[in-house]
């Protein structure tokens, strides 16, 4: 693991205005530091955020750059409520996909990105998942568009059960160090 430098900073306002928090890691409720948030700057390294506490509801993946009014960008009704701090990656990346819940139906194990499920394995929906290796977005649409999901390694039996159950992924990418 590559830790590096990570530093996020967020303002209550848009475009760097207001009050701002600086935050270098994992962040569980940013409402403890500052009751809105309209703007954002990643100074480096890559983060994920999220519209509930808890890194709960909708995400949305950050590098290095300047987000100067990220919630019509996004489509957000919310503001940032909690970040993920994601760790700079070296290695293989190794995932395995379900179609169906608990680890059910087809599998599939993918390596690197995949602009379409559909497309390449024939599979209409991903319901489980086990990141053997690397971290991963999956997206909603194929071609890496809609809404997104950050998954670190780990067994995910059920993306319902998580909070995602009106979510398809169609397809998944991996989170380059090149990235950074």
């Amino acid at each position: 693991w590559m830790q590096g430098d990570h530093s996020i900073i967020f303002y209550e306002d848009r475009n760097f205005m207001g009050r701002h928090y600086e935050c270098m890691s994992d962040c569980a409720d940013m409402h403890s530091y500052m009751s809105r948030c309209h703007s954002c700057r990643v100074e480096s390294g890559c983060f994920m955020v999220y519209d509930r506490p808890n890194y709960m509801g909708n995400q949305y993946f950050f590098r290095r750059g300047e987000y100067g009014d990220y919630m019509s960008m996004m489509g957000w009704r919310d503001s940032i409520r909690s970040c993920r701090m994601i760790p700079m990656y070296r290695g293989s990346y190794r995932m395995r996909i379900y179609e169906r819940e608990n680890f059910g139906g087809q599998m599939y194990e993918m390596m690197d990105d995949c602009d379409s499920i559909m497309d390449r394995y024939r599979m209409s929906d991903c319901m489980s998942c086990h990141v053997m290796d690397g971290h991963w977005l999956m997206y909603e649409h194929p071609h890496y568009r809609g809404r997104m999901m950050y998954m670190r390694p780990g067994e995910y039996r059920s993306f319902r059960e998580m909070g995602y159950g009106g979510m398809r992924f169609m397809s998944m990418r991996r989170i380059m160090d090149s990235w950074y």
